[in-house]
């Protein structure tokens, strides 16, 4: 007698897919990089035009502090937006079902028909798909609205401010301890070195390329420090 392989939930099987961590996986990536690179380009540009500690202290934290915030709130502000427009489109998808249900489901059974199913399984398919639940089935394969995409205003905010936070503490620590001559080329050192620790960490979560993710963060992140620097020497007033 051969043995049965045991089965999973499927839920199981669905949380083992990266997808599911995309929206606040995103938002922690967006805000730890934003934290690093913003508060070490800021510490870097004053470094570049400053010879003593104090100034360089106080223009890091100032830029952790704003940039923690301003993350949030705006990440707040973004995804209320989209929220909205989801609730919007919702309440539209209601109001359609019960004006026109038999135009409702045609169109069910157009967009399963369009992804590969027979015209006559399509319709049925919508038909036992709407005695199930119609919005459920119209907000899913006609506006492409699930659990997985669905926008969370205060999820969102939480892990870009947090997160932010989080990153802009790396370089605030340099400028504290470390000592304050050629500061900006130690900032721009340890700075490559969290974005790329920050890089391998999201692919590594994310499933993606490591090398990828390491060769972009830190490339992109080597212009904004370098222009940052180029800045402050030009308009350097040795504070």
């Amino acid at each position: 007698m051969s043995k049965q392989t045991p089965t999973k939930p499927l839920d199981d099987y669905l949380d083992n897919h990266f997808i599911h961590k995309s929206n606040w996986l995103r938002a922690a990536v967006l805000g730890a990089n934003d934290g690093i690179l913003s508060t070490a380009s800021i510490a870097i540009g004053v470094a570049a035009a400053s010879t003593t500690r104090e100034p360089i202290i106080l223009a890091t934290l100032a830029g952790l502090v704003a940039g923690a915030l301003s993350m949030a709130a705006g990440e707040y502000v973004s995804v209320s937006s989209q929220t909205d427009l989801e609730t919007a489109d919702i309440d539209r998808e209601k109001k359609e079902l019960l004006d026109m249900p038999e135009l409702e489901l045609q169109r069910l059974a157009e967009i399963y028909e369009q992804r590969g199913l027979k015209k006559e399984t399509a319709l049925q398919v919508a038909k036992e798909m709407t005695e199930h639940d119609a919005l459920a089935a119209h907000i899913r394969d006609e506006l492409g609205i699930n659990e997985i995409t669905q926008a969370n205003p205060i999820q969102a905010a939480l892990a870009s401010g947090g997160s932010f936070t989080l990153g802009g503490i790396f370089p605030l620590l340099v400028v504290y301890f470390l000592p304050v001559p050629n500061m900006e080329y130690k900032l721009y050192g340890t700075s490559i070195l969290f974005l790329a620790i920050l890089g391998a960490i999201a692919a590594k979560t994310g499933g993606s390329s490591i090398v990828r993710a390491i060769v972009r963060i830190t490339f992109w992140g080597t212009i904004a420090m370098g222009l940052t620097a180029l800045v402050g020497y030009l308009f350097g007033v040795n504070v």
